[in-house]
C-alpha cells in the first residue's frame, strides 16, 4: 500500500516537473517572438512580399518612364526627358557602362560578363533610381516602393549607379563647373547682367546658400554637426555660385548644417583672389566682404 502511494507521488512529481518545463519553454518562445515583433516595429524597409512582384513591370517608375512627360521628370528627378536621355544614351554614356560593367559583389568576378537578364532594373531604371535619390530627401523605403526593390538591391544599385553617373559626368563638357578664366569671359558675363541691371557693371555672378534637409544621425557627433539651431532642424549646407546664364560656376557642397554660410564659402573666397580687378559677385548679407585680399570682389 505504501509502495503504491509512493509510486503515485513520484508519477505526479514527474508530471508536475514536465508541466513546469513545458511552461518555461513556452514562455521563452513567447519572449523571443515578442522581441522579434518589437524589433520589426523599428525596421524602416520592406520585404519582397510587401512590394510589387516585378521591378520591370507595372511599377510607379515604369509608369513615369512610359509617360515620357517633361513635367513629371523634372518634378521627380530634376531633368526633362531630353536631358535624361542625353545622360542615358550614346557612346560612353550611362546605358553603355551599365550594360558593360558587372555589378560589384563578393561572389562575382569583376572581369566576368554582366548578366543583364538577372538584374532587377535596366539602364534607364538604374539612372532613374539614382536621380530620384539625388533629387529628394526621401527615405530609401520610398525608393523601394517606387522601384519595387528590396533594401539590399537598392543599396547595391545606388552605389553602382552613382559611380557610373560620376564617370559619365566627368567626360561631359556641359557638366563642368568652372569660373570664367579670361577678362573677356568676365566681361561677357557682366554684359548679360548689365543688360537688365545697368548699375551692376562688373558683376559676373551671384552667390547664395542652399540648405538641404538631412536625416537625424544616430551618431551623436554627426547629429550635433548637422543640427542648425536657427532652423531648428538637421541639414546639410551648400554654397553655390551662379553665372547669369543660369549655370553653376563654383560650389561648396555637403558642409555640416551647423556651419554658417560665410564659413562654408571660404574656398570661394580663396578663388575670388584670382578674379580680375573690377569684377565681383553679388551676395546677401550672410556673406561678409571678406579679407583685404578680396576687397571689392563681393
Amino acid at each position: 500500500m505504501l509502495n503504491d502511494l509512493s509510486d503515485t507521488e513520484d508519477d505526479e512529481m514527474l508530471i508536475l516537473q514536465a508541466a513546469v518545463f513545458l511552461i518555461v519553454l513556452v514562455g521563452i518562445d513567447e519572449a523571443r517572438q515578442n522581441q522579434i515583433r518589437n524589433r520589426n516595429q523599428h525596421r524602416l524597409y520592406l520585404r519582397r512580399r510587401d512590394l510589387l512582384p516585378n521591378p520591370r513591370a507595372a511599377t510607379p517608375w515604369q509608369a513615369l518612364w512610359d509617360g515620357q512627360n517633361d513635367r513629371a521628370f523634372i518634378t521627380t528627378m530634376g531633368f526633362d526627358v531630353q536631358t535624361f536621355r542625353y545622360f542615358l544614351e550614346g557612346p560612353g554614356r550611362f546605358a553603355e557602362q551599365w550594360e558593360e560593367t558587372p555589378i560589384p559583389r563578393r561572389d562575382v568576378s569583376t572581369q566576368g560578363e554582366p548578366c543583364l537578364g538577372a538584374r532587377s532594373l535596366d539602364a534607364c531604371g538604374a539612372l532613374g533610381l539614382v536621380l530620384h535619390y539625388l533629387s529628394s530627401a526621401m527615405l530609401e523605403v520610398h525608393l523601394q516602393q517606387i522601384f519595387a526593390l528590396v533594401p539590399s538591391t537598392v543599396t547595391r544599385y545606388l552605389s553602382f549607379s552613382l559611380d557610373i553617373l560620376y564617370e559619365v559626368l566627368l567626360e561631359m563638357e556641359e557638366a563642368e563647373i568652372s569660373m570664367p578664366q579670361t577678362v573677356e569671359e568676365f566681361e561677357s558675363e557682366s554684359e548679360l547682367i548689365c543688360a537688365r541691371h545697368p548699375l551692376l557693371r562688373g558683376t559676373f555672378g551671384g552667390l547664395d546658400g542652399l540648405s538641404l534637409t538631412a536625416e537625424t544621425s544616430d551618431d551623436p557627433e554627426m547629429e550635433n554637426a548637422t543640427y542648425n539651431g536657427w532652423k531648428s532642424g538637421h541639414c546639410i549646407n551648400n554654397v553655390i555660385e551662379f553665372s547669369p546664364q543660369g549655370t553653376i560656376i563654383m560650389a561648396v557642397l555637403n558642409a555640416p548644417g551647423s556651419w554658417h554660410d560665410a564659413r562654408v564659402a571660404r574656398p570661394i573666397f580663396t578663388a575670388l583672389e584670382d578674379v580680375p580687378d573690377g569684377f565681383f559677385l553679388v551676395a546677401d548679407t550672410a556673406f561678409p566682404r571678406g579679407s583685404a585680399s578680396i576687397n571689392g570682389k563681393i
